[in-house]
């Protein structure tokens, strides 16, 4: 493995990652920079020791926060990355993936870079993974019920909705706040992603959880408070509710192909679309005679209100049945222990 080019090498013997445990050789950190040039050399300050190369990718700010970065901050792990075009922060991101990965980092923590987040939390998020329970770990602000109340009403009630519409479309059902920008995984589940194809903009984060569950990733929530300050949001959440709503529904399409018809199959890949036309079958048929018989004022027979509510409650059975499986086949078994590469050191 190439060493990554941090101003000191350090040598790690232990699984769990502390504050007060070195670790140049393991992780790295991923900044990516738009509009945030108020609040990035705090973000930048905030990062232990623990961190031994921090990627700052400048995605074509308007403030030019690169040159900025490199002007006011001394810190020797800087290395600051920049786009020649804006990409959005899920672009921001793979490129500074894609550096951290060939410096040889074996975690890379992505942190925003308005303050939102506390740096001093990142050996939670990396811990996991370097003990072996998990590929990705991700935040969660719903944890501590005492402090949601600092969350925006509005946020809040948002979070709920994608939450729920993440877990369909990503399959980690026992995940919460996916939304949440504040993440870790191994590097050797990271290049199993095909980073040409996750979403680049606002839905980043939930893309990836589609594409880890494709991969059979173990993903971990890592809780932690939510941080709001003076920071200016770009996200509009009218467009989130279209934007996101289609995208969930499309990659909910492609799990339910990828992982019960095309690499495997089983009880529940007949379940579902049984339970679908079942319950389809029973409520047209059924809403076709009763307004039939409202037009001609003739009460409906017992049999054909049977015949019609017994497809129906039969397809929910089904139905309910399939997500039962769905639930209960979250990944896990991580990822990167099944598929360890073995590098040489140089």
């Amino acid at each position: 493995m190439n060493a990554p080019h941090s101003p000191t090498a350090h040598a790690v013997n232990a699984d769990v990652l502390s504050p007060s445990t070195p670790a140049a050789d393991l992780v790295a950190v991923v900044i990516p920079s738009y509009k945030v040039t108020r609040h990035i050399l705090g973000v930048i300050a905030a990062i232990g020791p623990e961190v031994g190369r921090i990627y700052v990718v400048d995605d074509r700010c308007p403030d030019g926060s690169g040159a900025f970065v490199r002007e006011h901050c001394r810190d020797p792990r800087v290395v600051v990355l920049e786009h020649a075009e804006n990409q959005g922060v899920g672009g921001a991101v793979m490129t500074g993936y894609r550096a951290a990965i060939a410096d040889g980092a074996k975690v890379m923590v992505k942190l925003d870079g308005d303050g939102q987040m506390d740096g001093s939390l990142i050996p939670a998020f990396v811990a996991p993974i370097l003990a072996g329970e998990a590929d990705y770990t991700k935040g969660n602000r719903f944890f501590n019920l005492e402090r949601i109340s600092s969350m925006p009403p509005l946020r809040l009630f948002g979070n709920a909705v994608l939450s729920l519409m993440t877990k369909l479309s990503s399959g980690y059902w026992d995940l919460f706040d996916p939304t949440n920008g504040y993440t870790a995984i191994h590097a050797d589940a990271a290049r199993f992603l095909p980073f040409d194809k996750i979403s680049k903009r606002y839905f980043f984060e939930s893309d990836m959880l589609f594409r880890l569950n494709i991969l059979g990733a173990v993903v971990t929530d890592v809780p932690m408070d939510a941080v709001y300050g003076d920071e200016v949001s770009n996200l509009k959440i009218s467009k989130v509710v279209t934007e996101f709503f289609a995208k969930h529904v499309r990659n909910f399409g492609k799990r339910l192909f990828y992982n019960y018809y095309l690499r495997n199959m089983s009880l529940a890949s007949l379940e579902l679309p049984l339970g679908v036309l079942l319950t389809l079958f029973g409520t047209v048929y059924g809403l076709s005679h009763w307004i039939a018989s409202a037009h001609s004022d003739v009460a409906t027979p017992a049999g054909t209100v049977m015949l019609a509510a017994l497809p129906v409650i039969m397809g929910v059975q089904l139905i309910l049945a399939f997500l039962a499986y769905d639930i209960a086949s979250v990944p896990r078994h991580p990822l990167h222990k099944r598929t360890r590469f073995k590098r040489k050191e140089d």
